[in-house]
């Protein structure tokens, strides 16, 4: 099968890393076995194939060593408990970002029916589609906040939001701060340590290029959850009560084999020592960067071409989202597909705020180009070329 060009690297990152997939077959054939559950030598191997992907995690992240990782099936069912483990009250106030995806705001609002809370959402800048620092510190002080979620980075127009910012302005309010890591971890450096952020939530097939069926959350530790899933976890197995460590947060037998492939996407992005974990992020956020530039120019040239970009170009990371005059986003995407075998995202990806912004209506969404650690410049230049054709009919 031709496989083409593939820009959806916003949905999962394709291809992954080849140690990926020589891991996860070497798992799959020598200790694919219930880690934690079995005191014999491959569920204990198994174990510490796990262990070790948390510290490769908190090491990529620049947590601190008390922080706690959690692994869960992706970054959807990390919302859910995170969300879903907090003590909610009627009176609380949550604040989100006009950047959130369905795996955040659909849990909020899920939740909002049970327990009665408001949610507000955080001012931006309708003209530079950026978040408004001022205003929001105006809205923290005129009705303040209880929890603060925030995208560390939009899937639908790849604008890097001021996390540390916002988590600071939420510290001085004591909101719990939870980040949607999703579209940051492993490409846009960080260092959870030195910002105050509650939980940061990330998926394991994005821009950590690990397999689809990874996820999770880091804690800080300062606020615990209550349990949300229930199960086995291979300890106190007579309490029908789940604990609240990581082990109660982490109920069912875990994926080795995603796992693994994971702890060998991580060790590689991080170079595989603790104190180059900071260069590799840095230099593929560069060079996503450089790639997006590159692309917004060529489409910059072509007449037609609406471009959805936040005005701050160092607040760009590698997504383009864009539209052509006259076609519907997914004819786009169909005829991208069709006749150039180029793969490219079409619509409203899963973020219900956002395109009140975008104007965006009568294209039904944006086409989204997801540019990934192995996209080329020829591979732009394909695109837009194929757009050239398309708006010049």
């Amino acid at each position: 099968m031709e496989q083409g060009i593939y820009l959806d690297n916003a949905a999962t990152t394709f291809p992954k890393l080849e140690c990926v997939y020589q891991v996860m077959d070497e798992a799959g054939r020598n200790y694919a076995v219930n880690a934690g559950r079995g005191s014999y030598a491959l569920a204990r191997k198994a174990a510490e194939v796990i262990a070790d992907t948390r510290e490769w995690i908190k090491c990529l992240s620049g947590a601190d060593q008390v922080a706690e990782v959690v692994f869960t099936a992706s970054a959807t069912v990390a919302c859910n408990q995170v969300f879903g483990g907090l003590e909610w009250r009627e009176t609380d106030v949550v604040y989100v970002s006009p950047f959130e995806h369905n795996a955040v705001m659909r849990v909020l609002h899920l939740l909002q029916k049970k327990h009665g809370f408001t949610i507000e959402e955080l001012a931006i800048d309708e003209e530079r589609l950026e978040l408004d620092l001022e205003k929001i510190r105006y809205q923290f002080s005129r009705k303040k906040p209880d929890v603060v979620a925030v995208s560390h980075v939009s899937n639908v127009t790849g604008y890097l939001l001021p996390v540390e910012e916002i988590a600071k302005l939420a510290a001085e309010q004591n909101a719990i701060m939870v980040v949607d890591g999703a579209q940051g971890l492993g490409v846009v450096p960080i260092c959870l340590r030195n910002i105050p952020v509650d939980f940061y939530i990330f998926a394991g097939h994005k821009t950590l290029y690990g397999p689809l069926g990874t996820g999770g959350f880091i804690q800080s530790g300062r606020i615990k959850l209550k349990p949300f899933l229930a199960g086995g976890t291979g300890s106190s197995s007579l309490d029908l009560e789940m604990s609240l460590d990581v082990t109660g947060l982490e109920p069912g037998s875990p994926n080795v084999v995603a796992l693994s492939g994971l702890h060998a996407a991580v060790r590689e992005l991080c170079g595989e020592k603790s104190d180059t974990a900071w260069e590799n992020p840095a230099a593929v956020i560069s060079r996503e960067q450089q790639l997006t530039e590159y692309l917004v120019q060529k489409l910059r040239e072509i007449s037609g071409v609406k471009l959805y970009l936040p005005a701050d170009e160092r607040r760009w990371t590698g997504i383009v989202a864009f539209n052509i005059e006259g076609y519907q986003a997914f004819d786009v995407g169909l005829i991208l597909d069709e006749d150039y075998k180029i793969a490219v995202r079409t619509g409203y990806q899963c973020a219900p705020l956002i395109h009140r912004y975008l104007w965006d209506e009568e294209f039904h969404g944006v086409v989204r180009a997801g540019i990934g650690r192995f996209t080329t410049e020829e591979e732009l230049d394909a695109l837009a070329s194929a757009v050239r054709e398309i708006a010049e009919g």
